[in-house]
Parts: C-alpha cells; structure tokens; sequence
C-alpha cells in the first residue's frame, strides 16, 4: 500500500568536509506532514537563525512530487516511506556539508493500523582528516509488537555495526512502553552511542511518559542542547544539539 518506487528528491551541491575541531548544529524534529505549510516554513526558518545548523533532521515530511521548494541552498535527501501521485513521504536529511552518500531504508515489517512501511536514512559526510561521519535519520515503526520493533533496531544496528569513526543517530524512535525504550538502549550501548539529554525535557514529545525523539551520538563533543517549544506547529518539538568533531 503505497510503497514508494524510488528515491525522491534528492540534491548535492556542497563538497566540503568537515574539519577536526568545528563545531556545528543538528537540528531533529518530526515535522506531521506540515512541510508544505507557510506556517512551518516560516518557524523553521526562524528557528534555523536562532539555532545555526549544518544538519537538519526530519521524520514525516511531506513533499509535492511537483514542486522542489524544500531547502534549495541544502544538500539533501530523502527516503520515502509512502508515495502517492500528488506527493511523496518520509524522512529528510539535510546539511550545509557535503554528502558522500545517501541510502534510503525501508522498514521490513509493515505497521498493521495502515499497512505501510517507515523509512530511515544513513549519510556518510565527508572528514577532511579522512573517514566519514555516519547520520542516521530514523522514524521507527509505530503499531507493531515489540519483538518486531527491537527487529527493525536490530536490522539498523546491523547497517552501521561496521563504520569506524563518529556517528550520529536520531529521530522519533517511537519508543512509548518499556519494552520499547529497553530495545533502544540496549541497539546504543552495542554501537557504542550516548544520548544528547536535552536541557529542557518537558518540551520533548512523550507518550504515556516516555519521551520519544531523541539525538544520540559517538565520538564527538557534545556542547549544547535544547528542546525547542513550537507546539502551535507540529505536534512534536524540534531537538536542537551543537558537537564539535
């Protein structure tokens, strides 16, 4: 049920690494399908001037097949996780760097409510020491059991257990019981992640008590967070976190 047949948008037009010691912004956040919306358009914008970033994050987008407004000085990529004739959904990884390469992930188990997948991206970002960085932008799947949730984790553990070097793993992870959340933490201590913990908690979208977006990241200094409040959006808030390489 509305499976997507290709990757769509993408664009690259940066090519400089990143560089030992600089700092830079990644903003995370679940957007509702409201991208297309003058009103997100306009808090986005404004948040990205109070919160500088080179990498922009963000789970359930939605794009015109027709029409390219999203970001035209970014690099960027999508994978959809649904597709329509008028419109294409998914999860959006941008940055102010360049991309070495963009892989677009369909989850393997379908979610029973609506029958369709969810979509994750890893980007390798060129280290102008050498290597890359490894962002990976999850929408984990909602509405299935929780032996096939720490599954689709597990098949995600698997993609990056072989990249040396720093790592950044966030989005909505979908994690609103205990089961859940054990199965998260346990895919971050096996590939060595940390969490960026936001200095204002109460603004991170929960259920039932459990927060459910999150930054985590390997190998690189973490020097500020915040959970930023623009509740009259989207029903999530944005995660702002600033790292230095």
């Amino acid at each position: 049920m509305l499976k997507p047949k290709v990757l769509f948008p993408q664009q690259f037009i940066h090519k400089h690494p990143i560089h030992h010691g600089e700092e830079f912004g990644v903003l995370c956040w679940n957007t509702q399908k409201l991208t297309e919306k003058p009103e997100f358009q306009r808090t986005l914008s404004r948040v990205l001037t109070d919160y500088p970033s080179l990498f922009l994050l963000l789970q359930e987008v939605k794009l015109s097949a027709k029409n390219n407004w999203l970001l035209p000085s970014w690099s960027y990529a999508v994978a959809p996780n649904m597709q329509t004739r008028r419109s294409v959904y998914g999860v959006l990884t941008a940055s102010g760097y360049a991309f070495k390469e963009a892989q677009a992930r369909l989850s393997s188990k379908r979610e029973g409510m609506f029958a369709t997948h969810k979509s994750y991206m890893l980007s390798h970002h060129s280290l102008a020491e050498g290597g890359s960085l490894l962002v990976v932008n999850v929408h984990a799947i909602n509405f299935v059991r929780a032996r096939q949730f720490s599954q689709e984790i597990e098949l995600i553990k698997e993609e990056i257990l072989e990249h040396k070097g720093p790592l950044i793993v966030a989005g909505d992870f979908n994690v609103w019981s205990r089961q859940r959340r054990l199965s998260l933490l346990q895919f971050c201590r096996s590939v060595g992640l940390r969490q960026a913990i936001m200095v204002d908690p109460h603004h991170v979208k929960a259920y039932r008590q459990h927060p459910l977006d999150f930054i985590f990241y390997r190998d690189l200094a973490l020097q500020e967070t915040l959970a930023i409040d623009t509740s009259k959006v989207s029903d999530h808030n944005p995660l702002y976190a600033r790292f230095r390489l």
